[in-house]
């Protein structure tokens, strides 16, 4: 066993093997070892190996999945070996021979089907990025839906397009491996490396033209070497690790770098599109917007978030199908209370064309086809915008294959075929006769049981079944010795003695045991049968149901975007192929839906950039902090991806001129894994946004240069607002410190000033949260340390040394002289002169100081608030 098991492992040595000894997959050696401490379960021993303990370790078949996602998370490969023969089959061999196994797959990261592995509301995607010459191409696969897409990938555009589709593995050829891993490890994606041959574009259109049975594949568009390349790669890779049996997968669709609005990683991350800083999907854009109710519109709305379209139609179309579900309310609730019994058709569909499926997944195929035939007539009571209007004829057309699923299967059929029990009463005649002899068996053993009883005359005896035995009549051992003597001997054949028992068998017993069981087997192998004939009629329909599919998540995001449009009051936004950018009374989505759960409201702001009159194409923007600007900047960057994406907008109104990138550089961290510091990240972002954006970009900058001193980074934030205007020409919102940049506002026709108000009351600072045009004067950056819980010995001195630097600057004096000045720190910091207190506060507090509202009754706190209401009105 050992020898075969080495024999295996010899073919997968970058993987853990899953080695299949009855009811456990087991590990050995190195595999044991690593296994082990990954999944935390306990490392044992059996026998040796070059004289040494052969550590081992083993998880149950029954739960493996689980312990497979672990091991997949921790960045592990696994082969599963399986058994392809039972024991029995074996010994036909020789009593010494051993069971047949091999690998039946390869679990990676991008490979995974099983439900309980997958994310339902999220894409699995596996790519392979290729280059020839210098011409570089990505493709992507999510073999859980069938998706299949490829594009044009220039090396240097890799980063953010891994970023955008965010996939769980990437296949690299050996001679690119060098070059591109660093980009796909920095999208949290596992590389993997093949051989140059699995990119070689002769031998790709070979397969691909063998996987879709095609003479040619123009009829699914032209390719490039490089792209023919890496749809070739995916599917070398698939056929290795699926051994053969390919995913049903749909044809490659070309997707142009140009059709998307391009967001790099960093932007991405800054404006916490899919997840949140802290890496959870909660806080981000996408949870806070989603009203999806079907695992696959769930899918579609993280793929429109993630890359929103640059196709005005496309947008116009979208934004159409969701003001038509806004106005007919009546529809857009009862479409959506459809949608909520639609189960993922997608994800059954390729479990079945995997061979991984099971009768639950026939029974979502046969529900969810339902689901869509009754929406399709549902919403054809409407006159319909093109959008739906297309997606609801592809609902149709299924009638023959949902009658004969619900025909064919039960209406809660078990997760897998060897269970049985799926298939409807009625619907086989040969399988509707094994069953009645399997189950009238019980009547019949029981009848026996009464027979026996009253030919021994012993009302004790009973008939059971075991395993090892079968069936076996079984009584007591008084008792027994009255069967064990002629004439009963003659009928009753002794079978086992036990400690408290007897048992005997007959032949009729004997004879009605073989019919009962072989009914059993037979109706079981039966059913099998139906299941593979009811799973083939279910792929030659794959390409219809796959559209319907489809269909249906395209009307589960519009539906969801019209639902939230209407609950929290979002407009349709005018999108055309100008300049303009004009949003009245925007607001942050995820800060507005945080605020409303504390039962604060959002100050709305407006933003007008550039319009073609009069309008700037850069707001620089000053002012404290905490006190919005950071928000203001995302906010606008989101109004502009959330109109591209089809839905409303969270203002009064907007007009967007069709933003082609979307850049931001807010807030930093270091990168100490490659030794960055936080000003080199601000600067390394700042450099890209600079040699990337065009005039189509939309630009949000917070604070560039706060990372350095104070002269190097005023002159760095200078020099980058200035190549903005002048080079990128670029829509842009930059907010800083800097005030001396607001004199750029009376340099450059495209700069306007605004700043953010604040209220000063008694020395504290009030965030009113209003943008306006005009500049700051001051950031109160002293105020905010206040409201931080600075000790106040610290407060004072920073106002001490702050008014000391400002008198130097107004005067004139050099700072090193201004900071010579300046008197010695005093731990114990003067207090700060005491306020006079209002008469009629220090009665309120004569009053309050004496109340208890524990101890008071309801007429004594009533006496209490007329006399506070006199005092106010006093």
């Amino acid at each position: 066993m050992m020898a075969q098991f080495l024999e295996i492992k010899e073919g997968y040595p970058d993987a853990l093997l899953f080695y299949r000894m009855g009811d456990f997959y087991e590990l050995f050696f190195d595999d044991a070892v690593a296994a082990a401490a990954a999944l935390d379960i306990a490392l044992t021993k059996r026998g040796k190996h070059l004289g040494e303990d052969i550590p081992m370790c083993g998880v149950p078949v029954h739960s493996a999945e689980g312990y497979l996602l672990s091991l997949i998370r921790k960045g592990f490969r696994v082969a599963v070996c399986e058994q392809l023969e039972n024991p029995a089959e074996a010994k036909k061999r020789g009593s010494k021979s051993v069971v047949k196994r091999d690998v039946v797959r390869l679990v990676t990261p991008g490979t995974l089907t099983e439900e309980s592995l997958l994310d339902a509301r999220r894409h699995n995607y596996l790519a392979a990025f290729n280059d020839v010459r210098g011409e570089g191409a990505l493709a992507w696969v999510d073999i859980s839906t069938g998706a299949f897409h490829v594009m044009p990938c220039p090396h240097l555009r890799l980063g953010p397009e891994l970023a955008r589709l965010a996939p769980r593995e990437v296949v690299l050829s050996e001679t690119n491996t060098e070059n591109s891993a660093e980009a796909v490890t920095d999208a949290g994606a596992s590389p993997t490396e093949l051989g140059r041959s699995a990119f070689d574009s002769a031998n790709a259109e070979k397969r691909l033209i063998d996987l879709y049975k095609v003479g040619s594949l123009d009829a699914f568009g032209n390719f490039s070497r490089a792209e023919m390349g890496a749809m070739g790669a995916i599917v070398e890779y698939l056929d290795i690790t699926q051994k053969g049996k390919l995913p049903l997968l749909r044809p490659p669709v070309k997707e142009l770098s140009q059709g998307a609005m391009q967001i790099d990683a960093a932007t991405r991350r800054n404006l916490e599109l899919t997840h949140s800083l802290s890496g959870g999907r909660e806080g981000s854009l996408l949870a806070t917007i989603d009203r999806t109710v079907t695992a696959g519109g769930g899918r579609l709305l993280e793929r429109r978030i993630s890359s929103p379209s640059r196709d005005l139609n496309e947008i116009h179309a979208r934004h159409d199908a969701v003001r038509f579900l806004l106005e007919q309310r009546l529809i857009c609730d009862t479409t959506r209370e459809a949608l909520r019994n639609v189960p993922d058709i997608d994800r059954a569909l390729s479990r079945l064309g995997l061979e991984r499926g099971g009768p639950r997944d026939l029974a979502a195929i046969r529900n969810g086809l339902a689901a869509a035939q009754e929406l399709s007539d549902r919403l054809s009571q409407g006159d319909l915008p093109a959008k739906l209007g297309n997606a609801s004829q592809r609902l149709k057309g299924h009638d023959p294959l949902i009658d004969l699923l619900d025909q064919a299967l039960v209406a809660e059929p078990p997760l897998l075929a060897r269970d049985g029990g799926f298939i409807a009463p009625g619907y086989d005649q040969d399988l509707d006769e094994s069953r009645q002899l399997r189950d009238e068996g019980r009547s019949v053993i029981a009848g026996m049981q009464a027979q026996y009883a009253e030919h021994t005359g012993i009302s004790a005896l009973k008939v059971k079944h075991n395993n090892v035995l079968g069936y076996f009549i079984e009584t007591t051992a008084t008792h027994a010795q009255k069967m064990l003597n002629p004439p009963l001997s003659e009928t009753y054949i002794h079978r086992q003695t036990t400690a408290n028992a007897v048992r005997f068998t007959t032949v009729a017993l004997s004879d009605m045991e073989t019919k009962i069981l072989n009914a059993g087997n037979r109706a079981l192998e039966i059913e099998k049968g139906l299941y593979s004939s009811l799973t083939e009629q279910v792929l030659k329909r794959a390409a219809e149901i796959g559209e319907t599919a489809r269909a249906l998540s395209e009307i589960d995001v519009a539906t969801g975007f019209a639902d939230l449009a209407r609950s929290d009051g979002w407009a349709a936004p005018k999108i055309d192929d100008s300049r303009a950018f004009h949003v009245l009374a925007g607001r942050h989505p995820v800060v507005e839906a945080a605020l409303r759960k504390t039962g604060s409201s959002f100050v709305a702001n407006d933003c007008d950039l550039a319009d073609g009159t009069n309008s700037a194409d850069i707001w620089l923007l000053t002012g404290p902090n905490m006190a919005g600007k950071s928000t203001f900047l995302r906010q606008n960057a989101l109004i502009a991806l959330l109109a591209q994406a089809g839905s409303f907008v969270p203002a009064k109104e907007a007009h967007i001129g069709l933003v082609s990138q979307l850049f931001s550089r807010v807030g930093a961290s270091d990168d100490l894994a490659r030794g960055r510091s936080t000003f080199m990240v601000e600067m390394v972002e700042t450099a890209a946004i600079l040699n990337q954006a065009d005039d189509r970009a939309l630009v949000i900058l917070d604070e560039i240069g706060r990372g350095t001193a104070t002269y190097d980074g005023l002159s760095i934030a200078w020099a980058t607002l200035e190549h903005l205007h002048d080079v990128n020409k670029s829509r842009a919102l930059f907010a800083t410190h800097y005030h001396e940049m607001t004199q750029l506002s009376d340099k450059l026709d495209g700069v306007e000033n605004a700043t953010i108000s604040v209220k000063e009351w008694e020395g504290e600072v009030i965030f009113l949260h209003e943008v306006h045009k005009g500049a700051a004067d001051r950031s109160y950056g002293v105020q905010v340390a206040k409201l931080a819980g600075l000790p106040e010995s610290v407060v004072a001195r920073a106002n001490v040394v702050l008014d000391a630097l400002e008198k130097g600057e107004r005067e004139g004096s050099g700072q090193k002289a201004v900071i010579d000045d300046l008197p010695l720190f005093s731990a114990s910091a003067k207090p700060e002169p005491e306020t006079k207190m209002p008469q009629y506060l220090k009665d309120l507090e004569l009053v309050l100081h004496d109340a208890h509202p524990d101890d008071m009754k309801p007429i004594e706190a009533l006496s209490l608030l007329y006399e506070l209401k006199e005092i106010m009105n006093d």
